[in-house]
């Protein structure tokens, strides 16, 4: 790679990725997708970070909304992913007016939602912190801020939808710029609102909520300036501006098998967590830090499987079948390289990253176990991850919702349980059935993928 195509992607030239060079197109698409997900990681670790100066109620407030707010991700995760299916299909047939009356529908189902979450949340804040288990003085000090979070959602949803529709209009520059800007913002804004200046005190709890969603707010601002402004391939005009039932009825129908993914894989999650805790403190120490050094590497794998998305919504579009598949399999391969070299670092490396998060022995011994056993299974990983964004990408989004119900629900659950109290293993028993399950959902991806009907999905 020249230092030329690192300077496109990042500025952002509009190309023509249905008949780019693969290798090209590749990359130009990865990059800002990758620094995308990268900043997007980054809001969870500033907010933490400044909330933890209040004490142990504000952070469990953090955590308790965080853990229901995740509904509101599944939902701009599922119409993110209708959104670059839907765009990159029309940006492939050249339709780019018919793009625009898309993203006009996209923004009309993101508002309309949001705001039905919102009005709930923000009735029945307190309703749901008691809910999750939240101490009175949790609920006490926490339901202003569950309050503005959840009235706040829009931002999050708005965000979500409107970088899928750029991801799929090949401008995921304005994608990765929208989450620069709003962490900009949240970094300045986090501790200002939260601590105060000079002789003001700050709003405490409430201000780490104000800052997040006025963060959020300037990167919807930003996508919104660049959706209207006219100047791009990807614009809505006045003429855009009017509501289509059918391509609004589209958009649900994409977005439920979207949905679906998320919450199955956030399910699949909790359950392994749960399971965790059963071996203590400790263990569940362990077992988290193995996770988030394991996200940290996953992420750029991720954005790296989302050009394949692009690439086979716009191919598809341009009705260039093999060019489609085609590029699945290179950014596959690319996707593989990445992943089999981590491996290696991981392999060698354990327990020194380990020892980065944490100076207990016990703890240090199990998240370096749980990487070590983890990565075994990176390059199926890999490839899984590539397959389920290339379906997202033809907008089957249901085959990987039910990939994930048949792999991580009816075999990943029942054999970490299996592994970990009948035979004894306990964390250990945990850590081989994630690297078996992935590895098996790579195998049952490829299987579906090459019998082809993700060619067939009318989007």
């Amino acid at each position: 790679m020249n230092f030329q195509l690192i300077k496109d992607a990042i500025l952002g030239k509009e190309q023509d990725f249905t008949v780019l060079p693969l290798k090209t197109a590749i990359m130009v698409l990865a990059i800002p997708m990758i620094l995308e997900m990268m900043m997007e990681s980054l809001f969870a670790v500033v907010d933490i970070f400044f909330v933890a100066k209040l004490g142990e109620s504000a952070i469990a407030t953090v955590g308790l909304t965080e853990s229901v707010i995740v509904l509101v991700y599944a939902v701009g995760f599922g119409i993110s992913m209708a959104a670059t299916a839907l765009i990159s299909r029309r940006f492939g047939e050249k339709e780019y007016e018919k793009a625009g009356d898309a993203a006009f529908q996209l923004l009309v189902v993101g508002v309309m939602i949001s705001l039905v979450l919102g009005i709930l949340g923000w009735i029945f804040a307190k309703e749901v912190l008691m809910l999750m288990g939240a101490e009175e003085e949790v609920i006490r000090t926490g339901a202003n801020y569950a309050r503005i979070i959840f009235i706040g959602n829009s931002a999050i949803m708005l965000l979500f939808l409107i970088n899928g529709a750029f991801r799929g209009a090949g401008q995921a520059h304005h994608a990765m710029r929208s989450l620069w800007i709003a962490n900009g913002f949240n970094i300045i804004l986090d501790p200002l609102f939260i601590f105060g200046i000079g002789s003001w005190d700050g709003l405490g709890l409430d201000g780490a909520a104000i800052a997040t969603t006025m963060g959020r707010s300037f990167g919807v601002l930003y996508q919104l300036y660049h959706l209207f402004n006219g100047k791009h391939r990807l614009h809505i005009l006045s003429r855009n501006i009017k509501i289509k039932w059918k391509t609004i009825r589209k958009i649900l129908d994409i977005a439920a098998g979207g949905m679906g993914q998320f919450l199955i894989d956030s399910v699949s999650w909790l359950a392994l967590t749960r399971m965790n805790a059963e071996f203590g403190s400790t263990a569940l120490a362990g077992y988290t830090i193995a996770m988030r050094v394991l996200i940290f590497t996953i992420l750029p794998a991720w954005g790296l499987s989302g050009a394949a998305a692009t690439l086979v919504g716009q191919n598809l579009g341009a009705k260039e079948i093999g060019r489609a598949e085609q590029a699945v399999w290179l950014t596959t391969r690319y996707c593989v390289i990445f992943m089999a070299s981590v491996t290696g670092i991981y392999l060698i490396f354990s327990k020194e990253l380990a020892g980065l998060f944490t100076d207990i022995p016990e703890v240090q011994s199990i998240a370096a176990q749980g990487l070590w056993v983890i990565v075994l299974g990176y390059v199926f990983f890999a490839v899984g991850m590539v397959l389920t964004q290339a379906f997202n990408g033809a907008g089957d989004t249901k085959t990987p919702a039910y990939i994930n119900i048949g792999v991580l629900w009816f075999l990943e659950i029942p054999l970490a349980w299996f592994l970990a109290f009948p035979m004894g293993l306990e964390y250990l028993g945990i850590f081989i059935a994630i690297a078996f399950a992935h590895s098996f959902h790579a195998v049952v991806s490829w299987f579906l993928f090459k019998k082809g009907n993700w060619k067939k999905v009318a989007v």
